[in-house]
Formats: C-alpha cells, structure tokens, sequence
C-alpha cells in the first residue's frame, strides 16, 4: 500500500456522546492512518461492546489515550509542536477546498459533540478552523461522517 501522507494525524474527540460514534469514528482513524485517538471529556472509552460493533475491532489497531480534560490535552500536543486543526462552523472557519496542510511534523484534528460541537475554549487555541459547507437544510452532519470527509481531506493533501 503506498503511503499517502507523511504527517503524523492524531485525533481528538471533544465531548462525544455517542458510542457507536465513537467505534465508527475509530474505524476510519484506521483506515487513515491516524497515529492516535484522544477521547476527552464524556467521550466514552473501550471496551464497550457498542464500540467495537462499529469499530469492527479498528480499537485494537488505533492507539488511544483518555483524558478528562480536553483542553490539557490540546495544551500538550501544541507544545510537542502539533498544529491544531478545530472541525467546526465558526466565523473565522475556513472551508476545507482551501484548506492548507500547516508546515508542523504533526497535527490535530479536533471533532466537537453531537449536538454542541467544539467548546468555544478550544476554538479559541486551535491554530486553525476548517468547515465543511453546508448546502442542505439541517446545517450539520454526523460527527463521525464529518470526520470521515476531513480526514480523507487531510491525507490527499
């Protein structure tokens, strides 16, 4: 398999509620390639059996960390030099056709809960805000498909 992109990705899950989110969440981190999952806050962990049934035993093959605090977590991935990419509408967002790999070794993409998306406070100190347009009417998708569509934008650049 030819490898796609050099950069190293880790993932970081802000408050996710849904497990089987989660597992499908972690299904595609394997198929991209991400180094590591970060599930912060209410994000629920492994094992769970409504995890692995989406994750399709992907929880095996992705390393992963759990954290309290989200926040810490984005904290020391910026000061190992990780540049910090929100996923989130947001006023100074950028849509994710103009998106521009950062020069960092590494980087974070940061997926927000289900129905408040990225706190404010983590907006605020990410280096970057990429959006998906919208064109329908509910103005907003499933996390998990949100970060499906980033990811593989991310690694075809």
């Amino acid at each position: 398999m030819q490898e796609i992109n050099r950069k190293k990705i880790f993932l970081v899950l802000d408050n996710i509620r849904s497990m089987e989110n989660v597992g499908s969440i972690f299904r595609t981190a394997d198929a991209a390639g991400v180094s590591k999952i970060f599930l912060c806050g209410i994000t629920p962990k492994p094992p769970r059996k409504e995890i692995d049934k989406a994750a399709l035993g992907a929880v095996d093959f992705v390393e992963w960390e759990y954290a309290k605090n989200t926040k810490l977590i984005i904290e020391r991935l910026k000061t190992a030099g990780t540049q910090i990419i929100a996923l989130e509408q947001d006023h100074r967002s950028i849509l994710y056709s103009k998106f521009k790999l950062p020069d960092s070794a590494s980087l974070a993409l940061v997926v927000g809960s289900e129905t408040e998306g990225v706190n404010l406070e983590i907006l605020d100190i990410s280096d970057q805000i990429m959006e998906i347009p919208m064109l329908g009417k509910k103005n907003s998708l499933n996390v998990a498909v949100a970060t499906g569509i980033a990811l593989f934008k991310i690694i075809e650049l």
